[in-house]
């Protein structure tokens, strides 16, 4: 299957959530490049970005699970991976 390179926008409003939020990263953790995160104090909410290199169906199936999460939000760019 083809691989695509992603990066996953995340917005936190819930800090419930951020338990299940990085168990879901970590059962994806083998197609995950890189993790940024960014707490944003002044407004209650945190910003996380995901740089991975996955499979179309795996990138769809990560940010979904994110996605249903209470107080999270995401949002995916893709490109197709390049064969060097």
């Amino acid at each position: 299957m083809e691989e695509r390179i992603a990066l996953v926008g995340i917005i936190v409003e819930n800090p419930d959530a951020v338990e299940q939020l990085n168990a879901i990263l970590h059962e994806y953790s083998g197609y995950i490049i890189g993790r940024m995160g960014l707490p944003c104090r002044d407004q209650g909410l945190s910003l996380i970005s995901i740089a991975m290199c996955a499979p179309n169906n795996v990138i769809s199936a990560m940010s979904g699970k994110l996605g249903m999460l209470p107080g999270v939000s995401t949002k995916t760019v893709c490109a197709k991976a390049t064969e060097n």
